[in-house]
């Protein structure tokens, strides 16, 4: 059997969580370093998009540059606000945006295979998408519920992939990978955002923090669950980062690289095996 033949093929899963899911671009910087080369991903909502940009080609450190371009400033007018049936923001202008860097690929035409993860709406029903347009499959995926408009796919209404399978480990089992790593930056809900002496007052949330919130403390009861069948599950530490906190990316990155270099040991003696 020739080495080609005998490579295990690894899969890695790209958690939801928002900002945290900055931190997703400083694990692929490791893992170029280290010349370890991922064979199909998977992703739910942030992972979804990061994971879109790394199939199509684009390298760890393209992403980075992208990412420490957002914030706020450059987010803020992309939230087209409108009263559609189903959400707060049409998403148009998130559309195009995501256009312009994920492209009209279809999921066919990736240089690494992908699978979207997403939420039927109204069955709560996991669902993979992993054909037609890939742009298609990363707006379901991250489709807030109540933020933004559902997502249309066939004859279903799509959401965020977090409310089902918020490290979406189980679809790259099914893409047949021997091997997954998992990344999860998925905040347990009772997780102070600061230093102590900082957060003794708590805040009256507003409603984008209730309904991350009402996102976010299911998904960390069933992150567990998803993580189920992981070989290697790397959790960088996001203590003190919020889930809109898109201003703090080059400190997300840093703790994702440190969480990945600290499972570079246990990841080469995996695939040596």
């Amino acid at each position: 059997m020739s080495a080609k033949m005998e490579k295990r093929r690894l899969g890695l899963a790209l958690g939801g969580g928002g900002a945290r899911g900055l931190a997703h671009i400083g694990v692929l910087e490791v893992l170029e370093r280290e010349g370890i080369t991922i064979d199909m991903i998977a992703g739910t909502s942030i992972g979804a998009i990061i994971g879109a940009l790394y199939a199509r080609g684009k390298s760890a450190d393209q992403i980075r540059r992208l990412a420490l371009d957002m914030g706020w400033r450059r987010l803020a007018p992309l939230l087209d606000l409108a009263l559609p049936k189903t959400g707060f923001f049409a998403g148009r202008r998130l559309r195009e945006q995501l256009r312009s860097v994920i492209g009209d690929a279809g999921f066919g035409e990736l240089k690494i295979p992908l699978a979207c993860v997403a939420t039927d709406i109204i069955t709560g029903d996991e669902v993979v998408l992993s054909e037609g347009p890939v742009l298609e499959g990363v707006l379901a995926s991250i489709s807030l519920p109540v933020i933004f408009k559902v997502t249309k796919w066939r004859d279903r209404y799509l959401v965020d992939g977090g409310l089902v399978n918020p490290v979406p480990v189980s679809p790259l089992k099914k893409m047949g990978a021997d091997s997954i790593i998992a990344v999860n930056v998925i905040p347990n809900p009772g997780e102070k955002r600061g230093p102590p002496e900082k957060s003794a007052r708590v805040k009256e949330p507003n409603i984008f923090h209730i309904i991350m919130q009402l996102i976010n403390i299911p998904a960390h009861q069933i992150v567990k669950s998803s993580l189920s069948g992981a070989d290697i599950i790397i959790e960088p530490r996001m203590e003190g980062i919020g889930f809109g906190d898109f201003g703090h990316a080059r400190e997300c990155i840093r703790r994702g690289q440190l969480a990945a270099q600290e499972s570079i040991p246990e990841i080469k003696r995996l695939l040596a095996n």
